[in-house]
């Protein structure tokens, strides 16, 4: 019985690394698409997601069958628990995807990004999707090493969220208030990618060694 569920657990975060998967695919097309303006790419960004959202609901449905038949305790109870805050923390991070892709679908045929701002918005994709593939080898190897390496270069993300708000207000923005609405919501929707990212890391952390990072170590 209790490799039955030992079993069942593994199977857990299995379906959490192939989310996370699925969630990088997201992030790596909802860029493309608003950088390109690429409506028929955003719209399978939009679409994917009801799978997302389907694998979340089969990690909550083995979860809380585990939580009911099994009643597990102590190391058992923190990786159940777990499991359920990180697989809500993922499909979070596909819905902001989602969120990236819209924007793009509805500048279409224009592109959301101002030139001036499209190194800042690439380079933010480019973290926010590394970041999300790093997470998947953090939940498939229980890496607690790589789990905290992931949350102190969460801080590039930050400094380029600093440097999109310095485009919005600085003299030389042309663009108007509604591309830099798009801005300043895009930075927000990337930099939320890199924090849950950071949390689903550090759950990783607890489930391996029962503490959350210390604030100086995420």
């Amino acid at each position: 019985m209790r490799e039955a569920f030992h079993d069942q657990l593994d199977s857990i975060f299995s379906d959490l690394s192939e989310i996370c998967q699925a969630v990088e695919t997201a992030v790596r097309h909802a860029t493309q698409a608003l950088l390109n303006g690429d409506a028929e790419v955003a719209e399978q960004v939009i679409a994917a997601d009801a799978k997302i959202d389907l694998n979340r609901e089969r990690v909550e449905d083995t979860a809380f069958s585990l939580l009911s038949l099994q009643q597990p305790v102590a190391g058992d109870l923190r990786v159940v628990v777990s499991a359920l805050r990180m697989v809500s923390e993922l499909e979070r991070m596909g819905d902001l995807s989602v969120h990236v892709a819209k924007i793009a679908r509805l500048r279409v045929p224009e592109i959301a990004v101002p030139e001036e701002a499209r190194p800042t918005i690439a380079r933010m994709g480019e973290v926010a999707e590394d970041m999300v593939r790093r997470v998947a080898a953090v939940i498939s190897d229980k890496d607690v090493d790589a789990a905290i390496a992931l949350g102190r270069d969460d801080e590039e993300m930050d400094r380029l969220r600093r440097d999109s708000f310095a485009q919005l207000l600085g003299d030389s923005w042309d663009h108007g208030v509604e591309a830099a609405v798009d801005i300043a919501l895009l930075g927000r929707y990337y930099e939320r990618i890199a924090d849950h990212a950071v949390s689903v890391a550090n759950r990783v952390v607890f489930v391996v060694t029962g503490q959350m990072p210390a604030p100086s170590d995420a």
